[in-house]
């Protein structure tokens, strides 16, 4: 659950960045520099610990990943600038569902009540926080941010298959290099060169990016991935937070009350799964 909470901060800081930055130039060129960056950030545990330590077992499914991870960032990043931030956040949301649906059926994982309870009590909260506040605008790119939410799905669907062989370091090493590789044509298409100021951002935008995926890959691989989900909804604490201190918006009353629902899913159904891996036996069952 800390894992999981930990790398929600990490994507929102990451994702504040990424909007601005996809404004000023094209999409997938923003795409590209971002995974790029995350690379190079990497590039020292690969020196320090050799390349063997990051050599897969399962190359193919890295392939895999990558290749479905890229196709949901075409679709987020294309949206990215062009829809307001609440908007954004609702629609991100819905990939819990797609998620819980995606364990249940592909991983065979156990859809218990609870998790559908604090996944159910955790969307109304966003709700309560997004509904006031949807403006509508953004036509078509509402839709083509949507459709990236069952495809990043996929993606964590199949990190969570791969954390059976791998571990979290070789799988966030990877994804920077596979994503990295797919999203070059499409960023050579309408290149620009960066300013020094985008560069600095982008190398932010890797040291999150890899932070974070590194944080959600550890919690995958120690949890149900429908247990994490729950957690997601957390994000839209902290992206009230940043709002406030980077853009001075200050949360609305809806705000407040949305958070206080969404932490309330969160407290219970940690403090659920938490009492449930205290039994070994049914920890070494649900692994195997």
């Amino acid at each position: 659950m800390a894992w999981m909470a930990f790398g929600g901060i990490m994507f929102s800081m990451l994702n504040t960045i990424a909007r601005n930055f996809s404004m000023q130039m094209d999409p997938f060129e923003a795409q590209f520099l971002r995974y790029l960056c995350g690379l190079i950030i990497m590039l020292p545990l690969i020196w320090h610990q050799g390349v063997r330590a990051y050599v897969p077992h399962d190359l193919k499914g890295q392939f895999w990943r990558g290749g479905v991870h890229t196709i949901a960032l075409m679709f987020w990043f294309t949206a990215l600038p062009k829809i307001p931030l609440a908007d954004m956040t609702a629609i991100g949301f819905t990939g819990p569902i797609f998620i819980m649906l995606g364990a249940s059926w592909f991983l065979g994982e156990p859809m218990r009540r609870d998790r559908w309870i604090a996944a159910a009590i955790g969307f109304t909260g966003v709700l309560v926080v997004v509904l006031p506040k949807l403006s509508g605008t953004g036509g078509w790119y509402n839709l083509v941010m949507l459709a990236s939410s069952p495809v990043f799905a996929a993606s964590f669907l199949i990190t969570k298959h791969l954390t059976r062989s791998e571990n979290p370091g070789v799988i966030v090493m990877w994804q920077s290099i596979t994503v990295t590789l797919f999203s070059l044509p499409l960023a050579l298409l309408h290149w620009q060169a960066p300013s020094l100021w985008q560069w600095t951002g982008f190398v932010a935008t890797g040291i999150l990016g890899t932070v974070g995926h590194y944080s959600l890959t550890r919690a995958f691989s120690v949890a149900d991935i429908s247990a994490t989900q729950s957690l997601r909804f957390l994000d839209l604490v902290w992206t009230s937070i940043l709002g406030w201190l980077v853009f001075g918006d200050l949360p609305s009353q809806w705000t407040w009350m949305g958070a206080a629902v969404i932490l309330i899913s969160t407290v219970w159904i940690a403090r659920r799964e938490g009492r449930r891996t205290e039994l070994p036996s049914a920890t070494n069952s649900s692994e195997t």
